[in-house]
């Protein structure tokens, strides 16, 4: 292949993640040689290596790449109400189910809240109330995503946000 380090990084990457998401239609991830994937990719184990730790390193990569995209994309957009963030970060989701759910059957999915975690930005600096209001909301948001996964993502963001709403109504009327 002719082209930038680059260009060639980009290829093998995106050779390794494919092959590995397709084997991972087949077998276990458990159960995935590194010398039997990146045969099946057409690149060599030290261009796996290279760019990869593991097996997992490949798609935790690929999962913080997404969340860089959907976290680009929602900042570029003007947005008018809280809940937009949510509804935004479910259509994302949905939009990709096929990887996420991949991390699900992966057993993985506790990736997906680690990445939460990072993004709603806890640090030392912040005071306590704070970190463990953000920490909960990120650990609230991941159970959903769970039950939503474990049920196959049927669906959408919107349609979810929409649900929970209408939850959240029905249990405010059925209080008082």
């Amino acid at each position: 292949m002719n082209g930038s380090n680059q260009e060639k990084n980009s290829y093998v990457r995106s050779q390794i993640l494919n092959t590995l998401l397709d084997m991972m239609k087949e077998q276990d991830i458990h159960d995935i040689v590194i010398s039997s994937l990146t045969e099946r990719a057409g690149v060599g184990r030290a261009s796996f290596y290279r760019n990869f730790a593991s097996k997992e390193d490949v798609l935790r990569q690929e999962a913080n790449r997404l969340a860089g995209e959907w976290k680009q994309g929602y900042e570029r957009e003007e947005h008018t109400a809280p809940s937009e963030i949510l509804v935004s970060l479910l259509d994302f989701y949905k939009e990709h189910s096929d990887f996420y759910l991949a991390l699900y059957r992966a057993g993985l999915a506790d990736m997906v809240l680690d990445i939460l975690l990072e993004q709603v930005e806890i640090s030392p600096e912040l005071p306590n109330a704070a970190a463990y209001l953000r920490s909960s909301v990120a650990y609230l948001i991941f159970g959903w995503i769970v039950e939503w996964m474990k049920r196959g993502m049927p669906e959408s963001g919107t349609e979810l946000g929409k649900m929970i709403a209408e939850a959240q109504h029905a249990e405010k009327s059925g209080l008082q």
